[in-house]
């Protein structure tokens, strides 16, 4: 089901740029060139989601004893780069229309107007196929992708509004200050993804919600007497968890075990992101 997701998500994804390549020669329009950037990063990013989901379904090997997700990082960081690029562009180019004694016309506004229409039906049942998948598969690569996904209609409505400005009033202007506040989103937006993979390739912690929730899960579990050196960090979709627990030093081996191996069970049902390793310590003797 996820690889399903992701193949729709790439199909939609080179649609829509090849549809808005033909409006943009059509209507020479910042915001639809805005859009069209948009698109290509999200065509790159469902791409990478797509190789993501198929090489980080991979099990760990003797060479990668922690998985492979970690190349959902890396894609995100090249992806960043691409479009952190994009949005500049597209903002210098918006400036210089602004300040040009001649601002250039836009064109064929009616077609460029359908092209967008068609690119938001588009992009909102691609949406909703992706939460159903997320929601059933718990996918968060699936999840992030139909949050950018959903970001996108913004830029879309944007076009369209400077179209139709331009067809009924033809004021062409608001093309360039459509185009300068999408190419702001996309920066904004590129240095957002950039930092996440960034710090998950520097193994930051995961999100101290997510440490206290493990934390207090331990700290309630039956049998456990404390916890201590709760560590994580992130590569990719997944949440690699270190956690030491304190238990009775009388109780058998086997009984040791089992509280180990339910609060594992635990931390993985409440997190499936999760993968946890608990280490067994004697309460007092740490």
């Amino acid at each position: 089901m996820n690889i399903s997701a992701g193949l729709a998500s790439v199909s939609v994804a080179l649609t829509l740029v090849i549809l808005k390549l033909w409006a943009l020669g059509a209507t020479s329009a910042l915001s639809v060139a805005a859009s069209l950037a948009d698109s290509a990063l999200d065509l790159m990013m469902s791409v990478g989601g797509l190789a993501a989901i198929l090489y980080a379904a991979r099990p760990a090997d003797e060479d990668h004893a922690f998985g492979h997700t970690s190349v959902e990082d890396l894609a995100a960081l090249a992806q960043a780069l691409f479009v952190s690029a994009s949005g500049l562009v597209i903002g210098v180019s918006a400036v210089r229309r602004l300040w040009s004694e001649t601002p250039q016309p836009l064109t064929d506004e009616v077609r460029g107007i359908a092209v967008m229409c068609l690119s938001i039906v588009l992009t909102a049942a691609l949406v909703l196929w992706q939460q159903r998948v997320a929601r059933r598969t718990r996918n968060r690569v699936v999840a992030a992708d139909s949050m950018h996904y959903l970001s996108d209609l913004l830029p879309n409505i944007g076009a369209i509004a400077a179209l139709a400005v331009s067809h009924v009033f033809g004021v062409g202007q608001v093309d360039s200050v459509v185009a300068l506040a999408a190419a702001a989103v996309l920066v904004v937006g590129a240095v957002r993804i950039g930092k996440g993979a960034w710090d998950a390739l520097m193994d930051r912690r995961a999100d101290p919600r997510l440490i206290a929730e493990i934390g207090a899960l331990a700290r309630d579990w039956p049998g456990v007497r404390g916890y201590h050196d709760l560590k994580t960090r992130t590569a990719g979709s997944r949440v690699f968890v270190h956690i030491h627990i304190e238990l009775d030093g009388n109780q058998t081996l086997r009984e040791a075990h089992a509280i180990g191996a339910g609060l594992r069970r635990r931390i993985i049902e409440a997190h499936p992101q999760c993968d946890v390793i608990v280490h067994k310590d004697v309460a007092g003797e740490n």
